[in-house]
């Protein structure tokens, strides 16, 4: 649904208020009924799939990064602007990156995923590996459990998601992310229609496994182009075996398996991942998901090992829902975020229903 709809909407924020005070406890059933149906599971279950690249094959061709954009295009944002000034004006950075949406050199809201490079020395002989990077969909994902709005989930088939009608940009998931893999997109999403100076700013976006190909039994995108077969879907247990005999015939090394408890993007790569981890591309000149700012751009904290923003490190990861911290905030958080979901996505269809009735 584009912003142009939202704006022709003709729900209040009054109205919208008054909605959710009328219907009281209601607007609290389509939390459980929405996560009941998208599957959500906080934790890791059976009956997951992940993903194995096999690093040796990968001749950096972007064939991947291309389709991906083909095949999600369609959930792109387009920011109204100008964009809401916010209160306080440094709570919450504005990101803009409708100006730069063929930028793929790195995680954006336009480019889901993108390729590293790493040349390195190892055993006495040079390689020059790629990497397809993009959300890991992690077993427990700590964006999932730790979102105040309850706008991302992860469902029974393992992936995770970000829902762009309950997501209000706060960017908690970025941040609890070990990787820092989603990235904002300001002037977009339901903020703008409740309190858009005093909450939120946008909307988080990342690679959702093309979940549109998979609810049809297809693949997604970046693995059915690729001409060089370096993705392989299935079952997680098997793609755990597989993984895990791949490593064994070349002597190489396996990335994603244990880092954060497990995700479900298993990397196999011929050389170890500290190697790897030592030589990508790693701009430090801002922290990261310090995207482009509306005023000049932010200089965020520097973040570990002095990586850029949008770009993932391949370094060791500890499970952060291991945390006992982590674990009682998303104890805390649960129960509201099942509250928020439904008062948002209440308000969701308060504003489909306002436009529709405009449009009619």
């Amino acid at each position: 649904m584009s912003e142009k709809k939202h704006q022709a909407g003709k729900v209040s924020r009054r109205g919208f208020l008054k909605a959710l005070g009328v219907g009281g406890a209601a607007a609290l059933v389509p939390a459980g009924t929405a996560l009941a149906q998208g599957g959500r599971v906080p934790a890791s279950s059976g009956g997951e799939l992940a993903t194995l690249l096999d690093l040796s094959k990968c001749i950096g061709c972007g064939e991947c990064v291309s389709a991906c954009r083909e095949s999600n295009a369609h959930k792109f944002p387009e920011p109204v602007k100008p964009f809401p000034e916010l209160i306080p004006a440094r709570r919450a950075k504005t990101e803009d990156w409708s100006e730069m949406r063929d930028r793929d050199d790195r995680l954006t809201p336009y480019n889901w995923l993108f390729l590293q490079n790493a040349q390195v020395d190892y055993n006495g002989e040079s390689w020059d590996i790629n990497i397809p990077r993009r959300c890991m969909h992690c077993q427990n994902p700590p964006c999932a459990n730790m979102c105040p709005f309850g706008a991302a989930n992860k469902q029974l088939n393992g992936l995770t998601r970000i829902s762009d009608n309950l997501c209000m940009g706060g960017a908690k998931c970025r941040t609890v992310c070990p990787w820092h893999i989603p990235q904002r997109q300001s002037g977009v999403g339901l903020y703008r229609h409740l309190m858009p100076r005093l909450a939120g700013n946008g909307v988080m976006y990342k690679c959702d496994r093309c979940y549109q190909l998979l609810d049809k039994g297809e693949v997604p995108a970046c693995i059915s182009v690729c001409p060089e077969n370096v993705q392989t879907i299935g079952p997680r247990d098997e793609i755990v075996a597989q993984a895990k005999k791949l490593a064994e015939e070349m002597n190489g090394f396996i990335y994603g398996l244990e880092e954060n408890g497990g995700t479900n993007t298993l990397y196999v790569s011929p050389v170890p991942f500290e190697l790897i981890d030592g030589a990508i591309d790693k701009d430090s000149g801002k922290g990261i998901g310090q995207g482009p700012q509306a005023k000049g751009k932010g200089q965020g904290k520097p973040a570990g090992k002095g990586l850029g923003p949008g770009k993932p490190h391949m370094g060791p990861v500890k499970d952060v829902m291991a945390d006992e911290t982590n674990l009682a905030t998303a104890t805390l958080i649960a129960p509201i975020a099942g509250i928020a979901a439904g008062v948002l996505g209440l308000g969701s269809r308060l504003l489909k229903s306002g436009e529709d009735g405009h449009e009619k």
